[in-house]
């Protein structure tokens, strides 16, 4: 694992983006096609708009599955991650093979298709974020660290849900699903790259106990240490409450 730390969550951006443009042609080159999980939320917007900005990039030959989305919530709806890629990354780069993920079908049904088709080939690159509770996907804590599932159905905590609200997708708790549909644990750590996008403030805590705490259930996204090609992408802010000798350490580590 590679961390990595930026004066803003712009500059963060544009070299996240860098890095996953040529991972993504890279893979291209080399197959022919990239298959590719795409993360939604706040702290993905600069990152996402940069990547789509980059020109380069054989977006005809990438193959796009999606991370999680609430169970019950319809695709038209503003918080829906199914439109949130829509929006963001399909239309703006047209994407032709979009796994996508219906919170309004049966989620038994959807966790099985899906998961029959990403796991038909390795996923070249994961872009994820973390959670203000540390969560990894949807998978908040504790986490199952053990199930071989690719997707799962998982249930939402508290933490996981104030924050769709502190962020403006949903009016109140109530309105925030309570379950969801969400890449296991396992499955995200089997892509070949990883790039987490992890800006602002209000990450710092989960930073801090994800990085410089145990791998834990209890912090999911620790578990990304155990990866040997996971880059982590910080700004100041997010990466405030890491010691130096932290900084110092994981920047050096891979």
């Amino acid at each position: 694992m590679f961390l990595k730390v930026f004066e803003d969550k712009f500059v963060l951006a544009e070299a996240a983006a860098t890095h996953a443009m040529a991972l993504i042609q890279g893979a291209i080159n080399n197959r022919g096609s990239a298959r590719v999980v795409a993360a939604t939320g706040a702290s993905q917007f600069e990152f996402l708009e940069a990547l789509t900005k980059l020109r380069g990039i054989e977006w005809h030959n990438v193959e796009l599955f999606q991370l999680d989305e609430y169970v019950g919530l319809p695709m038209t709806h503003p918080a829906s991650f199914s439109k949130y890629l829509q929006d963001r990354l399909v239309s703006k780069t047209g994407i032709i093979r979009y796994h996508s993920i219906n919170g309004e079908d049966d989620p038994a049904k959807v966790v099985r298709i899906v998961g029959e088709s990403i796991l038909a080939s390795l996923v070249d690159v994961a872009f994820v974020g973390i959670g203000e509770n540390g969560h990894l996907a949807f998978n908040d804590p504790p986490a199952d660290f053990e199930t071989s599932d690719p997707y799962i159905i998982v249930n939402l905590d508290e933490a996981c849900r104030r924050q769709q609200v502190g962020e403006g997708w949903f009016t109140g708790l109530s309105a925030v699903p309570t379950r969801a549909i969400s890449m296991s644990v396992r499955q995200i750590l089997k892509a070949k790259h990883i790039i987490a996008v992890v800006p602002e403030a209000r990450k710092a805590s989960a930073v801090k106990a994800c990085f410089e705490g145990p791998i834990s259930l209890m912090a999911p996204a620790s578990t990304l240490r155990s990866h040997a090609n996971a880059t982590i992408y910080l700004d100041r802010q997010s990466a405030a409450l890491l010691s130096p000798a932290t900084l110092s350490a994981l920047a050096a580590s891979g």
